[in-house]
């Protein structure tokens, strides 16, 4: 095998002292300036670190702001994941690319070697930005997005960290793009999925969600096993057009068969109808519960088989492997990457048995 990559590389180039200032304390957001060298262009970026207790991490993760120009293929802002608790890098990657393929919105993501002031850092995803930029490319209508912060973000009108009545229904939520008027909706939704009659339910929640594009949400959680996923690692969109809610997928390496510290995860670690106020009020009326069960068995069908995603993992896999063998952090592990394959194969099977089994209580 060719051991030469075959990723984008991504070129930084600091300041030293900017870089001694970016080191001098991990946990400060605000960002330092810098140069990027990527396809032949030179851009002027401000570079910050990113996430919460991945920073503690030898393989730092970060956000890269476009400063000149102000945009880089229409993307204000890009994140670059150092994956590094996944051994096989491609589990964020496989759960987007999984999520577009059962009709949700996902980010788009590609894996690139970054070099910081010539030294090599190694394999990063790079992710992109859930905002206003994501949805204009998609040609769809302006509106909200909320992220969703912490597991406050549980759709139900008790806090999930304290477990006392919230004070505010946007507890867990940060407006990332959008009005106050957008913030009302968020929460006069919150207030309807938990107020609302058993009778009037089902009628009314379809005026401020889009019941089939959340099930199928619900589905990717379930099938990818996102233990986080019902409560965070996720932004809301509202679409300003329809005034519906959509849920887009953030945060997947802890998935196909890992958990979030990269251990083996067992089969039936996430249960089969999820653990949300709003999942479980949705999955109590017979209509939704048979279309959840008819969701589920078509893409055990067609999507999430041995021969349908297999095959894609392992492209992945290849595709970085040559510089998986560059990464500083990784290179002595390459054992361990090269049986991931198997792992997330012994994965689907498993996981797949144990939904089967499991859908008779949708019956």
């Amino acid at each position: 095998m060719d051991e030469t990559t075959n990723l984008p590389q991504y070129k930084i180039f600091i300041n030293p002292s900017d870089l001694r200032e970016l080191k001098r304390d991990i946990w400060i957001d605000d960002p330092v300036p810098a140069r990027l060298a990527i396809e032949g262009k030179k851009l002027e970026i401000d570079l910050s670190y990113r996430g919460s207790h991945i920073r503690d991490f030898a393989k730092k993760s970060y956000q890269i702001v476009f400063y000149k120009p102000k945009k880089y293929k229409g993307s204000s802002l890009i994140h670059l994941n150092a994956e590094f608790k996944d051994p096989s890098f491609v589990r964020n990657k496989l759960s987007f690319d999984f999520f577009k393929e059962i009709g949700c919105l996902a980010p788009q993501s590609r894996h690139v070697l970054l070099t910081i002031n010539g030294k090599v850092e190694g394999v990063y995803l790079e992710i992109e930005s859930v905002d206003e930029n994501f949805i204009n490319r998609r040609g769809y209508s302006t509106g909200a997005i909320f992220y969703a912060v912490d597991g406050d973000a549980n759709f139900s009108l008790m806090s999930d960290l304290d477990k006392e009545t919230k004070k505010s229904l946007m507890l867990g939520y940060e407006r990332k793009w959008g009005t106050a008027q957008d913030e009302h909706h968020l929460q006069e939704f919150i207030y309807k999925i938990n107020t609302l009659t058993k009778v009037e339910f089902e009628k009314e929640i379809p005026k401020y969600l889009n019941v089939e594009k959340y099930l199928r949400w619900v589905a990717g959680v379930i099938f990818t096993s996102n233990y986080d996923g019902f409560v965070h690692n996720y932004a809301l969109y509202r679409n300003g057009a329809t005034g519906l809610f959509e849920v887009i997928p953030w945060d997947y390496d802890a998935t196909w068969g890992r958990d979030v510290n990269g251990k083996r995860m067992e089969a039936d670690y996430v249960p089969i109808d999820g653990f949300n106020t709003l999942t479980a009020r949705i999955l109590n009326e017979n209509i939704f519960r048979k279309q959840y069960r008819k969701l589920l068995e078509d893409i055990m069908n067609h999507k999430f088989t041995v021969e349908y995603m297999i095959p894609v993992a392992e492209q992945l896999l290849q595709s970085i492997r040559p510089s998986v063998l560059q990464d500083p952090y990784k290179k002595q592990q390459i054992n361990q990457f090269d049986q991931e394959l198997e792992v997330i194969t012994t994965y689907i099977k498993e996981r797949k048995n144990y939904l089967q089994k499991k859908l008779t209580i949708f019956s």
